[in-house]
């Protein structure tokens, strides 16, 4: 490979780093499920975390699976929508992707912090947001040496991680209390709450697994290796929300007092204040691993829309030693920081919309796809013929529209203003960035 004349070695992710990359970015930890238990009530999040991966997730990764071996390109779910349905809905499925980690990049080193907080108390509010974009820019730093770099350092985070996190499960299912499942739902909660904004809640926790596709390129054997580190990650996705929620309701209770972050107060009660401290810091590297891994799965998005002429040319300069676009890395990097003051929980109910949307668009690609053009070779094909096809379109897209039509006001209309600006920005682009010859 070469670069403005220079060689650029890209340096790939064999299939170990992949899966520890693909957890870090759909999972992490259970850290941010909190609100779910007092929003939903304790037996409802536990349902919802066991239901809705066969609604969700599960469909996600056998479209995934089967695209990813047939297409394993840069830009994954976006170039296959495009390839599906063409120019518009192929920008649409890169920008509202692109623009959903906006709200979530910023928001994980704000977490981070926040959390950092717990041990500097005094912290104002400028130390605050600097340390938040001081830890974007060491992350945009690995991310730029590729994804091997990533990989490793999301192996080194989650191995931390699982420590506390299991150390905490094994001790509160010796001292079980409580009865986790009760009460099912908040007594005298609103239903849009209970099954709207829980729901958006359970569905941002279970999102993001086609999103390793936009660096098919940068993956070893993507045909082979991809099926694999799926079959791998949505299992052990599943349990590490369900036992750790299951666990520390039936030991620690309190489910009226569940909100971001109770999982070290959980911890503390549980086995004590050293565990607690312990927790505490599996959460701060969780939301590391969250901005390492979001960093890498998005910035992809605008490098490869460049080089399809939607966005200007300059975000296709790769980087002259390690092969990565580095100037797509960076540029994100940047808007991360701009918005490194918001707070994720604010933010859920409008990524939930830009999330459902690319899901049901990259869905639809898969039924699509095998329709126009059956003979792509597919190294593995989602089981169950048209039932099973049926079954991995029919299931997110009826899911999706239950979430958004569940949503709270604030969702509702900054979902939908989010929604609109995409095709807005196309068609402005069409007239503004040069197309190289690609049909309008």
């Amino acid at each position: 490979m070469t670069t403005n004349g220079k060689s650029s070695t890209l340096r790939k992710a064999g299939l170990f780093y992949l899966v520890f990359v693909m957890f870090s970015y759909t999972t992490g930890g259970p850290f941010g499920l909190e609100d779910m238990v007092t929003t939903s009530g304790p037996g409802m999040t536990l349902i919802y975390l066991l239901v809705l991966p066969f609604f969700w997730c599960i469909p996600v990764s056998l479209v995934s699976a089967e695209l990813t071996t047939c297409m394993p390109v840069e830009g994954g779910f976006y170039r296959w929508t495009r390839v599906a349905f063409g120019d518009f809905w192929g920008f649409l499925a890169g920008w509202w992707n692109w623009t959903a980690s906006f709200l979530l990049g910023g928001a994980y080193a704000v977490l981070f912090t926040d959390y950092l907080v717990y041990y500097f108390p005094k912290m104002t509010w400028w130390e605050h947001y600097l340390v938040s974009v001081a830890l974007i820019v060491v992350l945009t730093w690995i991310n730029v040496r590729g994804i091997e770099m990533v990989g490793q350092v999301a192996t080194a985070l989650e191995v931390f991680i699982f420590i506390p996190v299991a150390t905490m499960i094994v001790i509160a299912l010796l001292h079980w209390h409580h009865n986790p499942f009760l009460p099912l739902v908040p007594p005298h909660q609103a239903t849009f709450k209970v099954f709207g904004v829980g729901l958006a809640l359970g569905l941002w926790l279970y999102s993001g697994y086609e999103q390793l596709s936009t660096v098919a390129e940068e993956v070893e054997n993507p045909q082979r290796s991809y099926p694999r580190a799926l079959a791998v990650v949505v299992p052990l996705s599943i349990a590490a929300y369900f036992l750790p929620t299951i666990a520390g309701l039936a030991s620690a209770g309190n489910w009226e007092k569940w909100h971001t972050g109770f999982f070290s107060d959980a911890a503390s009660m549980i086995g004590g204040p050293w565990l607690g401290t312990w927790m505490t810091l599996a959460a701060m590297v969780g939301n590391v691993a969250l901005l390492n891994s979001t960093v890498l799965t998005t910035t992809r998005m605008p490098f490869a829309m460049a080089e399809d002429g939607y966005l200007p040319r300059i975000l296709t300069r790769k980087h002259p030693r390690y092969g990565t676009p580095w100037l797509a890395i960076v540029v994100s990097a940047v808007i991360y920081g701009l918005l490194a003051w918001q707070s994720l929980a604010e933010l859920i109910s409008v990524y939930i919309w830009l999330r459902s949307a690319t899901t049901v668009l990259t869905v639809l690609s898969a039924w699509k796809l095998r329709r126009t053009q059956p003979e792509l070779k597919r190294s593995f094909t989602i089981p169950g013929g048209r039932i099973g096809l049926l079954y991995v379109v029919g299931a997110p897209v009826v899911m999706a529209l239950v979430a958004l039509l569940g949503s709270d006001r604030f969702g509702l209309i900054g979902g939908a203003i989010a929604i609109v600006v995409g095709p807005i920005v196309y068609f402005g682009l069409r007239r503004t960035v040069r197309r190289d010859g690609l049909s309008s």
